[in-house]
């Protein structure tokens, strides 16, 4: 009875630990700053893959497009240069937001840990796979432009951003 009373004495004084580490403010004030974060990061990569369609489908009808966007607008510089640096920039991104999601997932583990020490845990995994799967449908769109796209990329980059794509998604696979 003993061992049982130091046992219980020692979980509830982790408990107290973990509690009092995490009151400084509102779990719930965490989660909605990383959700906005994740939503933001995730409509500009939208953006992204918007942007590459009108790229390739403008120079595709005409050579001489006018691009409205200021970042594309450099002098000298046609849309067919610009459209690896653009594909690029939102694979950078793609890489971003998985890394917000992978993160999000290990928060998810540990607590679920904790839980066994008797913190508060929130078995809902519904937002966690909203952002699993909006995640993986910004990646097959990217993918797929990436892939019309592979003649104006040359063979030197494609290699390099298939073996991007195939991390990305093998990454959220395994996690």
């Amino acid at each position: 009875l003993r061992l049982v009373a130091v046992l219980k004495a020692i979980l509830e004084g982790e408990k107290a630990a973990v509690l009092k580490r995490d009151r400084h403010l509102p779990l719930s004030f965490h989660r909605r700053q990383e959700e906005l974060k994740f939503s933001l990061g995730l409509q500009r990569l939208q953006h992204r893959v918007r942007e590459i369609q009108a790229l390739r489908d403008g120079s595709a009808a005409s050579p001489q497009l006018n691009v409205r966007d200021p970042q594309l607008k450099t002098e000298g510089k046609t849309p067919e240069s610009e459209l690896p640096t653009l594909i690029l920039e939102a694979v950078k991104e793609l890489e971003a937001a998985k890394q917000q999601v992978l993160k999000r997932i290990q928060i998810w583990k540990r607590q679920q840990q904790l839980a066994g020490n008797g913190a508060l845990f929130e078995e809902n995994l519904a937002p966690l796979q909203k952002r699993c799967e909006s995640l993986v449908e910004v990646y097959f769109q990217l993918h797929q432009q990436v892939m019309a796209a592979s003649a104006e990329l040359g063979a030197e980059l494609l290699p390099r951003l298939l073996e991007r794509f195939n991390e990305v998604l093998s990454s959220l696979v395994k996690r």
